[in-house]
This record gives C-alpha cells, structure tokens and sequence, in this order.
C-alpha cells in the first residue's frame, strides 16, 4: 500500500549573486530573501522590522533597485543581483555614500539606516544630483524614528555633491 501523504519538496536549485559573490542554493520556495540573507548567511544589515512591507527596514537592493526583502521570496532572486549594506564597503573603507551618514549624524540607532543607504544609493545611481525633494520620495519607504530625516537628506546631499559620485 502506498502513503497518501504529501512529501513536502526538496526546495528551487537557485543561483544569485549575493554582494558580487555567486552562491549557488537549494531553497525552500516559501522562504523570503530577509530569511535567507539573515539565517542563511549571517547578513544581518537587512532587519525584520514590520513584516509586512510598511517600515523599509528590510530594504536591499535587487537589480540596483531597492525592494522590500521581506515580502520577496528568496527563489524571485534567481539569476539576480542582491546588495546588502555588507556589500558596500570596500577593503574596510565605507563607502562615500554610508561615510557621509556617518558625517552627517544619519546615523543614531542604526536600525533604518542600511536600508536608508541602500535607498539612497539606488537614488544616485539613477540621478546624481537629486534636489531635496528627489530624497524625500526615494526615501519614503523608509521609516526613521531617531533623525527626523533632516540629516539623513543632508548625508545624500553631501555624497551627491562629491565628484565623482560614489554611493
């Protein structure tokens, strides 16, 4: 007699690249990129604020484009780029872009502020020199309870006025 019972599957064979590192996964295919990125390798700059998409607190970037990690499953990542905050700094130097929140004061508990980087950076990337208004709205997925937001536009202001822009 054969079990009627369901076997729960093996998981997606997957390929991403993770901070410029290609990893290659098998994963549960209900399992988020926040899961993945925090329990599976240890990448903790992405935090579990909502749950739900509302606070930006997961924010990485996938394609250069920020998302929200914990609403996006893992295996959506196939074939894909993902940058963390981990991936912006470079030989031990931060990046121009997370020095000026640094500089700036944009960062005080630091719960928002990598994914208020990665937001930032993407910005940038998109258009160089953004007004005071550009940052606002690039930023309005990301929820601050410390800053008040006048330093963290400040610290995008700053990086986008170096030459040559470096996020």
């Amino acid at each position: 007699m054969k079990s009627r019972m369901k076997k729960e599957p093996m998981g997606r064979a997957v390929v991403l690249f993770v901070n410029d590192q290609e990893l290659r996964e098998t994963l549960p295919e209900s399992m988020t990129l926040l899961e993945y990125l925090r329990d599976s390798l240890g990448l903790k700059g992405a935090k579990d604020g909502c749950g739900a998409g509302d606070c930006g607190a997961c924010t990485v970037l996938l394609d250069g484009a920020p998302i929200n990690s914990c609403l996006t499953l893992a295996v959506e990542a196939d074939g894909r780029r993902v940058t963390t905050i981990e991936g912006l700094a470079k030989d031990g130097s931060l990046s121009a872009l997370q020095q000026a929140f640094v500089d700036h004061g944009a960062v005080q508990c630091g719960y928002c502020s990598p994914a208020m980087i990665l937001s930032a950076r993407a910005l940038l990337a998109e258009n160089p020199h953004p007004t005071d208004a550009d940052i606002r709205r690039a930023l309005a997925g990301n929820l601050c309870r410390c800053t008040g937001y006048e330093s963290i536009v400040a610290a995008v202001l700053a990086a986008a006025a170096k030459s040559p822009v470096t996020p």
